[in-house]
Parts: C-alpha cells; structure tokens; sequence
C-alpha cells in the first residue's frame, strides 16, 4: 500500500467560546480512512466546508491530525523520525493548489519557481548541478506541453491554463511518489480543464505518479479517477471503488450530486464524461474563430 490513512480524527478551536478563554473544540474530521495504491487515481469529492481540503493536508504532512494515522510506503509520516527519514519523506508528497496565482512569487521566473523543487531535492541530499537542473526544467517543461523558452518568464506572461502547467511541472520536478490536487483545475474553463487532466494522466502514465484529486466537481472525478471517496460533514459517506460503478451509489447525499450532473445515469463510460465536458467548454471553443471548435482547439491559443 502506497498511502494509508486510518480513523484520521481533526478539531479545530472553536471561535466563539461559551467561557472566557475557553477551549471548547468543534470536530472536523471524524475517523477518516482511506487507501492509494501505486499509479492509482483516487477522487475526493464534497462541498464546501465538507472538510476535504483539511483531510488532503493530513495526508499530505501539512496538518497532524488529533488521533489516527498516515503511513507512507508503510511509514508513519507523523511519528518521530530520524534526520535520514525525514530527508527521505521529504519528497515523496506534492501539492498542486487551485489558486495558481498565489501558489509562485510573482518577481520569479518560471526558471527559479521550478528551481524551487530543485533546492528541495538538495536538501534531500541529491547532487544536481546547475547545468543538469536547467536541462531537467527544460525537459519537464516540456512534457507539460510549454516550450523552452518559458523559462525566462514571469508569471504575469503566461496564461491561467499555462501558469498551472508551470505549477505541475513544479510539483514533478521534485520526483513525487504522490501528487495532491487540490481544486487544482477548479480556477481553469471547461477547455482547458480538459487539457490539463488529460497531461495528468499522460504523467501518470509516463511516470507512474499517483493522484489524490479533491474536487467538488464530480464530472471531473468521473473522468480523472479510478475511484471516490464522498464527504459530507466530515465523514466519508460513500466509497465508490470501481468508478465505472458509480451509478450504484446509496447514500442520498451522493445521490444527489450524481443526480445534478446533467447526463450521468444515461452512460457510465469516460468517453460520455468527456463529452458533458466538451459540452460545457463550446462557449469557450465557438470564441477561438478560425482555430476551430472543442478543447483541442482551445488548447492551441490559451496554451
């Protein structure tokens, strides 16, 4: 088991105490669980205040949670650790966020955002020279479908679709065992959401990354992942794990978010899913002109 969560329990203070200096607490999570195999796909998806996010920063090492447990190739990522495995879990989680504006330093160039992961590995104890970390930039740059010269860019000079291509390639560049998405193409149109799932796949494929993916938006985890996980109220309330069985889903407030995505229900195959989004992407695609219609055309001018 490449990533394990068990009967992960997270509170927060509450703000407004009863008493003076109170130190009443409200739960947020109670008693999660979940599993990620290597080069798997694993949805997560609620609305907001559902507590996905809290649960993708327990996961990730970014948040100790009250009681539970988070093991890593069979490590406990919150137990006491030596300097040796410290260095060695250091890398083996990235983050892509929703917000890609403020996920870079505006004053950097793409060059020293992705240098960023490269400092990383270094303080891991890898040995990269300038000369091999530039060609390593280019290259993952590359593969996230941005050309070289890219490099010398800021973050101002690129697209929404772009810049998160940047902040992938930032998240790859550190060599991960498990990238965490999250909302990471929530910001993004229809067309270029598209774009960017279908480069996340082709990575997984290439690179046999696995993906934690949170989201609120189920035609999306219907055409990204293996399998979901349904929060609501910080619980997970239904576990689908074969996705193509999604329509077999009990509980109501799954029910319902299947329900309101117009078309699921008729079809259960991915290509029906990355029809609904083509769908929604043809006011964006009819705008392009000459360039044609549907998300690959989009691709050629927003990327």
């Amino acid at each position: 088991m490449l990533l394990e969560a068990k009967n992960v329990v997270v509170s927060f203070k509450k703000e407004n105490q009863a008493k003076l200096f109170g130190r009443e607490r409200q739960t947020i999570l109670h008693g999660l669980d979940l599993s990620l195999e290597k080069g798997e796909c694993l949805g997560i998806i609620g609305e907001s205040g559902s507590g996905k996010s809290t649960f993708g920063r327990v996961l990730s090492g970014l948040l100790k949670p009250d009681s539970g447990s988070v093991r890593l190739n069979g490590m406990e990522i919150y137990a006491r650790h030596s300097h040796a495995e410290r260095l060695a879990l250091s890398h083996k989680t990235s983050i892509v966020f929703q917000d890609y504006t403020t996920s870079v330093n505006p004053r950097f160039r793409v060059k020293h955002i992705l240098g960023e992961s490269f400092r990383a590995l270094r303080l891991a104890g890898e040995r990269i020279s300038k000369k091999e970390e530039y060609t390593t930039a280019c290259s993952i740059l590359e593969r996230v479908g941005l050309p070289a010269d890219f490099m010398e860019r800021y973050p101002h000079e690129l697209s929404g679709g772009q810049l998160q291509r940047v902040c992938i390639a930032r998240a790859v560049a550190i060599r991960p065992e498990i990238v965490l998405l999250d909302e990471a193409i929530s910001s993004l149109d229809a067309a270029t959401q598209i774009q960017v799932m279908d480069l996340l796949k082709d990575l997984r494929r290439d690179s046999g990354l696995s993906y934690v993916f949170i989201t609120h938006d189920l035609t999306a985890i219907t055409y990204f992942c293996d399998k979901v996980h349904f929060m609501h109220n910080g619980r997970i309330v239904e576990t689908v794990e074969d996705i193509s069985r999604i329509s077999e889903i009990k509980n109501s407030y799954a029910q319902d978010l299947l329900h309101a995505v117009v078309g699921i229900g008729i079809d259960h195959d991915n290509d029906e899913y990355a029809r609904i989004l083509e769908q929604r992407s043809e006011t964006d695609a009819e705008a392009l002109g000459p360039h044609g219609t549907g998300a690959h055309a989009a691709a050629q001018v927003s990327f």
